[in-house]
């Protein structure tokens, strides 16, 4: 339904999760995909290895760099300028969800939080721009969180990056337009390893009571509503904050 032929796409923490199923969906709609990942060189290259079954005719690649190590994101769009000379779009999507109650709070974990979640799409951010503005719709989708919105108990460092995103997303909005377009999806629940635990002994089934849709959501709910942003159909959106989240949290 959404063409971007010819596109090239950078999908930050690609490996797993909601950046695995946005590069796969990217690739369907016929867009060069760069799988960013960290350490996991096992499950990035099976995402890659997906992306070539869906269409070999592409270059596909992936690269390994930490997100928040200014000279690792740097050789990251080194190595996408060099090999297609140029980028449409920017998924930022890498990121962690770290238990840190404020009682015990642990600086160590609160520091690891926000060099991924804040400082790794900054960086990424001022590396695309170059590449971006050459685009003809170069634009950029932050991935937050429903936490961002409204909070989240024992996890207050991870619920301020992401709402330091929604920020970040409107401000990056009127500072780059008209060029380059900047929006973000703010999901809920979704199923993916990261939330193993407290789906576990039932507690899926009581998350699933407090959503209206009465659903989790898969990856590929995500995906979706990526594309879009990041497609001609979203031409004349920029700042946005697109919740998907089942009717969860009802934020404007």
């Amino acid at each position: 339904m959404i063409e971007l032929s010819g596109r090239k796409v950078l999908v930050t923490g690609a490996s797993r999760g909601i950046g695995a199923a946005c590069a796969r969906l990217f690739a369907t709609a016929g867009a060069a995909v760069m799988v960013h990942y960290r350490h996991e060189d096992a499950a990035a290259e099976r995402v890659l290895e997906e992306l070539k079954e869906i269409d070999s005719s592409l270059p596909h690649a992936r690269f390994a760099a930490d997100v928040a190590n200014p000279r690792q994101v740097k050789h990251l769009f080194e190595f996408i300028h060099t090999l297609w000379d140029g980028l449409d779009c920017l998924v930022n999507n890498a990121g962690i969800w770290v238990y840190n109650p404020l009682a015990e709070l642990s600086e160590k974990r609160l520091e690891q939080t926000w060099r991924v979640n804040e400082k790794g799409p900054f960086l990424c951010a001022r590396e695309a721009l170059p590449l971006l503005r050459d685009a003809a719709d170069g634009n950029i989708v932050n991935i937050s969180s429903t936490a961002g919105q409204r909070g989240e108990a024992f996890y207050s460092p991870y619920a301020a990056s992401k709402g330091a995103i929604i920020s970040a997303t409107k401000s990056w909005s009127s500072e780059l337009a008209p060029g380059i377009r900047v929006n973000c999806v703010a999901p809920g629940w979704v199923d993916t390893d990261m939330c193993e635990q407290p789906f576990a002994d039932g507690g899926r089934q009581e998350i699933e009571a407090t959503i209206p849709l009465g659903r989790v959501a898969p990856a590929e709910d995500i995906a979706g509503p990526v594309l879009f942003l990041a497609s001609p159909l979203a031409r004349h959106i920029t700042g946005e904050i697109l919740n998907v989240n089942g009717g969860a949290a009802l934020a404007g």
